[in-house]
């Protein structure tokens, strides 16, 4: 490969998409994950577990992948079909659209706009905040990016990672090896967030740089940390605007691309 064409492949892989907001425009190196969801869903009277997702009372706590709500696969490819709420802008929707072809250079997912003969759909619309189901849901299923406050690059990666079934890193079922929870610094009622959950970790390593990871001080109720890392309690994490290596391993090896 030639220097020229590296640094093309390069530049392709690190701009913004076109047509992204000035919310979207991910050189503000502040707009972590973590923090932008807290900040839209602060005031959110929706029902959430864990933060951002929408429970689905029909399910128990065993992992949705081992019940039928992975995204079908045919052939090499994972198609997922979505559908964009007409009330975001065309830059908006050439944003979303953008991001979600991001997994289309790395992963086996492809997302294609619904037809009349999809049944199971992802829906993205702007509600309150930023959050979504977990898994294949079955039907038209919510995505929801608030215009003024998710449009951002790892916002709704980390979304669409829900929807395809993966949960937070710091709340996997092996999790207390790596992290401590400081409970005593967590907001009063918040504290079910951190409930760890039945995870099929797929033989990835635990990961601070995880676009699914909290930050250290996520729910904090006195601007403490709540969840330091044990290898180095000074550590900061949680701070990923993107796909890390092993968020894409896990969705290589879940759909076995």
């Amino acid at each position: 490969m030639t220097p020229v064409v590296l640094f093309v492949l390069l530049l392709s892989l690190t701009a913004v998409p076109p047509g992204a907001t000035e919310e979207g425009d991910d050189g503000d190196s502040s707009q972590d994950v973590s923090e932008v969801i807290a900040r839209a869903n602060a005031n959110i009277t929706r029902r959430l577990i864990h933060g951002d997702i929408a429970p689905n009372l029909r399910r128990n706590a065993v992992p949705c992948t081992a019940r039928g709500c992975k995204w079908p696969k045919s052939g090499r490819y994972v198609t997922v079909p979505y559908t964009i709420a007409s009330h975001y802008s065309t830059n908006e929707r050439n944003f979303i659209i953008s991001t979600l072809e991001s997994f289309h250079r790395s992963t086996c997912i492809r997302f294609q706009r619904r037809t009349s003969r999809d049944r199971n759909y992802l829906y993205f619309f702007s509600e309150s905040g930023c959050w979504s189901y977990l898994g294949r849901q079955g039907g038209g299923q919510y995505v929801s990016l608030k215009r003024n406050g998710c449009l951002y690059t790892g916002t709704v990666q980390h979304e669409v990672l829900h929807a395809l079934g993966f949960h937070h890193e710091q709340v996997r079922s092996d999790r207390d090896r790596y992290v401590r929870i400081l409970t005593q610094n967590i907001q009063s009622g918040m504290q079910h967030n951190f409930n760890k959950v039945q995870t099929n970790n797929l033989g990835t390593p635990y990961d601070f740089n995880s676009v699914m990871h909290y930050s250290n001080y996520a729910f904090s109720r006195n601007g403490r940390p709540t969840i330091v890392a044990r290898s180095n309690p000074n550590l900061s994490f949680g701070h990923a605007r993107a796909l890390s290596r092993n968020d894409i391993a896990r969705v290589n090896r879940l759909y076995r691309c």
